[in-house]
């Protein structure tokens, strides 16, 4: 009789394990009792009401942050702007050696930043070595193409970053590490829902490395007049909810500011006269990393009526062949992590939330197609699994419901049933703008002719777009974007008039 094995967490990825490397590595970053520090002024400072910071892995509690009130950091932003000033005097040359010497730091860290973020935020380790080593490979390309992309163009002062819990390392810090190349200050907020410790070893090793960098920990509303309306702040870049989103873009009306918004919008993938299921699949399933809490998952499928039998029975199995569960659990004696497509949602109230949307969907009408469960041989005896949630798909969702016009951002998938090429491309647009959308066609000529109506930044032929193609810019039109991200008005003032251009 086979007994059943010992499950335990991954030994060198426990949390006390963890946070002595990360408290050697970057020392002057936590206070007496291992909290993280607030990065004001050019040091790491204790300053800061505590809030409690737990696990979406097992509720278990990691620290607490630092949270500071509006006054210190205004103060904050008003260094950070006089910190612009002397930065951007610097050569070009030195800007580079700083922050290549703080990515190669971060490339020697990279398996303990990766860990950090598992029990943060509850991606999977694989997916979070990918993030980081996303984040160091992003940064590489600027370092590599910065000189041709800046040509004559000067810094602009102070670059204020708000941006979601979802991905710390390869967007946020990816975002100021750049910021700084190009010869500005930024100033980051910690999310509020993860990225805490991660972000601090990041900004630790970058600090030393003399770049100039702010790292505060706060309400979004509570220090919105000092990150966003601030006079010291001459851009912002916001990664967020379009609720907020619409809230600062009020905000900044009158203002004269560059910004960049980026906020969510229902990415769709439209499948129309196609036949390559078993490519489709593997598409699918990727798209399920991290259990579609990323800005360009696809949540949506529109699928030709007649082709709805082929869909379905790929689909179906796709779905069935999902792994989730605890992300650092292993059999006993292992040390390698476990490979699971998705852990955690960010929280019991994220959880809430997706499944709020589908028994709403379900009272108006709509079908239930899939639903999987929570196993227990994936957690812990009695572990808190509360921000776990399964992969469901929904047929038909109704156009009163709240999932028909919004993103879940969790593993809840829609998928409605058309007719015409044009009832195709007007559920496809639903959300009057998004990210990313792709079209599954077997006809050349056909799909650019749909692709050519859909109201998505990234248009994928055949195949699922991303944030990351590094010589592709990345925006989106309709409400899901507001402002610039690259391009001559992004980290550096334009090039003055009768200048060559040189990006």
């Amino acid at each position: 009789m086979n007994m059943p094995a010992v499950m335990k967490i991954l030994e060198k990825a426990e949390w006390p394990r963890l946070l002595e490397q990360a408290k050697k590595i970057a020392p002057e970053a936590f206070g007496p009792s291992s909290e993280p520090l607030n990065l004001i002024a050019g040091r790491w400072q204790v300053d800061g009401n505590k809030k409690p910071f737990y696990s979406s892995i097992d509720g278990s509690f990691l620290g607490h942050y630092p949270n500071i009130d509006l006054e210190t950091c205004k103060q904050a932003v008003a260094h950070a702007s006089e910190e612009a000033k002397t930065w951007a005097e610097s050569p070009l040359h030195a800007r580079k050696a700083a922050v290549q010497a703080t990515i190669d730091e971060m490339e020697q860290h990279k398996e303990l930043i990766a860990f950090l973020l598992v029990w943060e935020i509850g991606k999977p380790f694989d997916q979070c070595v990918d993030s980081v080593e996303r984040c160091i490979s992003g940064v590489q390309w600027y370092l590599d193409t910065i000189e041709d992309m800046l040509g004559s163009r000067t810094p602009i002062g102070v670059v204020s970053n708000i941006s979601s819990w979802n991905y710390p390392i390869s967007v946020l810090v990816h975002a100021c590490l750049v910021q700084v190349l190009c010869g500005n200050a930024a100033v980051a907020k910690t999310p509020s829902d993860g990225g805490l410790f991660s972000l601090t070893v990041c900004f630790a090793i970058a600090k030393r490395h003399g770049l100039p960098l702010t790292l505060v920990s706060g309400s979004g509303g509570a220090l919105s007049e000092a990150l966003v309306k601030n006079e010291h702040v001459d851009c912002l870049a916001y990664v967020g909810g379009k609720s907020n989103g619409r809230n600062i873009v009020a905000s900044l009306v009158d203002k004269n500011k560059r910004y960049m918004l980026e906020m969510e919008g229902v990415n769709a993938y439209g499948i129309w006269n196609y036949s390559d299921w078993d490519h489709l699949a593997k598409q699918l399933k990727a798209g399920f990393k991290y259990g579609k809490q990323r800005c360009t998952a696809y949540v949506r499928f529109v699928v030709q009526r007649t082709l709805f039998p082929e869909f379905l029975e790929m689909y179906l199995n796709m779905l069935k062949s999902i792994t989730y569960g605890h992300p650092l659990l292993v059999e006993e004696g292992s040390t390698t992590a476990p490979q699971v497509d998705f852990g955690p949602l960010i929280n019991s109230k994220k959880v809430e939330e997706v499944d709020a949307m589908y028994h709403d969907a379900i009272a108006k009408g709509a079908v239930c197609l899939y639903r999987g469960k929570i196993d227990p041989a994936q957690f812990l005896p009695n572990q808190d699994i509360s921000a776990y949630y399964p992969p469901t798909a929904l047929l038909n969702v109704p156009k009163n419901a709240l999932l028909y016009h919004n993103e879940p951002f969790g593993p809840l998938d829609s998928i409605i049933l058309v007719d015409s090429e044009e009832e195709l491309i007007s559920e496809m647009n639903i959300s009057n703008g998004s990210l990313v959308a792709s079209i599954a066609c077997d006809h050349a000529e056909e799909a650019q002719r749909i692709a050519s109506q859909l109201r998505g930044y990234k248009i994928g032929i055949n195949k699922s777009r991303s944030r990351g193609d590094k010589e592709e810019s990345f925006g989106g039109i309709g409400e899901s974007w507001k402002g610039c991200f690259v391009g001559e008005n992004t980290w550096w003032n334009p090039l003055p008039k009768g200048s060559p251009v040189n990006a």
